[in-house]
């Protein structure tokens, strides 16, 4: 691809594939210059640095998450929505949650999720002082519950990477895990169980289990605020 058509737009999307396929690690720019069928020296010209292009695609990807119109759903239907898509999103893509480790990240994709959920909150009822905990309470278990998902991905790469078989490693720890169960009348009631099985997962339906309780809470404060 000549330099000349090379757009900003054309580096973030090959940029987030790439971090999909390998991670924050291996995102370097002679990697994404294959990727674009340019030589490195082109992308520069576009964007400055790695940090930036961690940046820019760090943002690009907010975009994907869902945003109903507050106005034409209950405000419980909407913040619903926003938290399984945002929660949709970090698991496609795993590496978001480490750059909030190692990036600062901001932009205008995420500001924009960021002002919806917002307005969903106060259409509920809540305070804007309240409408902020409320979003940042679900969010933070949002991210909380894509960690395990996000986890397996990157230590499945990197065990890979590193020249072992990760499904037998895996599979080996858990193994061990069922052995150390063994010793607690509760966990050895739950060997065999998928939540026991495989690493890092949750039992079914718990992220919806989770939510919902949440969103149970935000209601009963509500419901108090009008009874009183």
């Amino acid at each position: 691809m000549p330099r000349d058509t090379l757009t900003a737009d054309q580096i973030v999307r090959a940029a987030i594939a790439l971090l999909d396929d390998e991670g924050l690690d291996g995102l370097n720019m002679r990697s994404l210059g294959k990727r674009l069928g340019v030589a490195a020296t082109a992308i520069y010209w576009h964007i400055a640095t790695k940090e930036q292009l961690v940046q820019l695609a760090g943002d690009a990807i907010w975009d994907e998450v869902e945003l109903p119109d507050p106005d034409s759903a209950d405000w419980r239907s909407a913040a619903t929505a926003v938290a399984t898509s945002t929660h949709a999103m970090l698991v496609r893509h795993p590496w978001l949650g480490q750059a909030f480790g190692s990036y600062l990240l901001s932009g205008p994709a995420k500001a924009r999720r960021d002002e919806h959920t917002l307005a969903i909150y106060e259409k509920a009822g809540f305070a804007p002082d309240d409408a902020d905990r409320a979003a940042a309470t679900v969010l933070i278990f949002v991210l909380g519950s894509a960690l395990g998902p996000a986890a397996q991905v990157s230590l499945t790469r990197r065990l890979n990477r590193d020249g072992g078989n990760a499904e037998q490693r895996l599979a080996e720890t858990m193994a061990r895990s069922a052995e150390i169960a063994e010793q607690f009348p509760r966990l050895r009631e739950r060997i065999g169980t998928p939540a026991a099985v495989n690493y890092a997962a949750a039992p079914d339906n718990t992220f919806e289990f989770g939510l919902r309780s949440i969103l149970d809470g935000f209601e009963a404060r509500l419901a108090e605020r009008g009874d009183g």
